[in-house]
């Protein structure tokens, strides 16, 4: 089984082709920079408009899969931004409709979780989903992916983004504030805004700018970010482990490719006798793969959407999607 997917949530579009047991076939992306400041959505989507045609024919070129061998195409529905998410979805219809197809639709989320979950080994882990607009803390139950946890204001990569735009860097600002804070070790003082399992970051970033705007250095800034950030999220996810009495954590979404956040869960987990994992980093971020993965999962089971009712959902939840290909019984 063979099935091709669209990823356009925000500012990537990607179209990946994967087999069965998540073999990755063919994946082609590219990534919009805006000229200056955040995510245009409307430029975002006239990129994707304009790219997604060419990806398509790359990402199948390397495949050496037949269009009309596909079992389904699949596309991010959502979470994202509407325009983005409807470049995507358009041209999911169309291919859908031309090569007789069935149209399967994904979340965005969910989808993280799942090439996650099924490159890790790691059926029964805890998620730490970060990612440029969301934040949280997920587990698998009765059907569906429970939100234990999450960012009560913006997500980790977007607080990131407006950080290090105010500091007066680029788009997009986590690579760039990892690199900045590597090797540094003066750590300035940042609110820690952990309330039970919920975090929130526009405390921290009030307070990084004020400390730049009194002559701090932005490396050190940086570094003292992350410290502060990156421990708020291994602390809830040490208390999702200890809530539910699991061992393992997984890491998804694209602010899970920073090495720091890495070694610090790494570390938490260890201690407690468990694994961690995170994919490789063109894995964690939006890619086409993910989608083309979980739209797999979708078909195997009985899940196709008609063209006709296949509108984006822009603020869709990962804990309002049914997951009908895991053990609903399971933990």
């Amino acid at each position: 089984m063979v099935v091709l997917g669209i990823e356009s949530t925000a500012h990537t579009a990607s179209v990946g082709v994967v087999g069965d047991g998540a073999e990755i076939l063919g994946l082609s992306s590219d990534m919009y920079h805006p000229p200056s400041g955040g995510i245009h959505p409307r430029e975002a989507a006239n990129h994707h408009v304009d790219l997604l045609p060419g990806l398509v024919e790359a990402a199948l070129e390397q495949s050496g899969v037949n269009p009309r061998s596909l079992e389904a195409v699949a596309f991010a529905q959502g979470p994202g931004l509407g325009p983005c998410l409807r470049a995507g979805a358009t041209v999911a219809r169309v291919l859908a409709l031309s090569w007789d197809r069935p149209l399967v639709a994904v979340n965005h989320c969910v989808a993280h979780v799942e090439i996650a979950r099924v490159l890790s080994g790691l059926d029964d882990a805890i998620l730490l989903y970060a990612s440029g607009g969301n934040t949280q803390v997920i587990s698998y139950g009765a059907g569906r992916y429970r939100v234990l946890g999450e960012t009560l204001d913006v997500g980790i990569g977007n607080f990131l983004d407006k950080l290090w735009i105010a500091l007066g860097g680029t788009f997009p600002g986590g690579p760039a504030i990892e690199a900045a804070a590597r090797d540094r070790t003066n750590l300035l003082p940042l609110p820690y805004s952990v309330h039970g399992m919920d975090v929130a970051f526009s405390g921290i970033l009030t307070a990084a700018l004020e400390l730049a705007r009194r002559g701090a250095d932005r490396a050190d800034i940086a570094y003292s970010v992350e410290t502060t950030a990156y421990a708020m999220l291994t602390e809830v996810t040490e208390r999702a482990l200890a809530h539910l009495g699991r061992q393992d954590v997984v890491l998804g979404g694209g602010v899970a490719c920073n090495e720091r956040l890495r070694a610090m869960v790494r570390t938490m987990v260890e201690a407690r006798g468990g694994r961690s994992f995170a994919p490789p980093k063109r894995l964690c971020v939006d890619n086409g793969a993910m989608i083309a993965w979980t739209g797999l999962l979708g078909v195997r089971a009985g899940m196709r959407v008609d063209v006709e009712r296949s509108a984006v959902r822009p603020r869709q939840r990962t804990d309002l999607v049914d997951v009908p290909w895991r053990d609903p019984s399971g933990r």
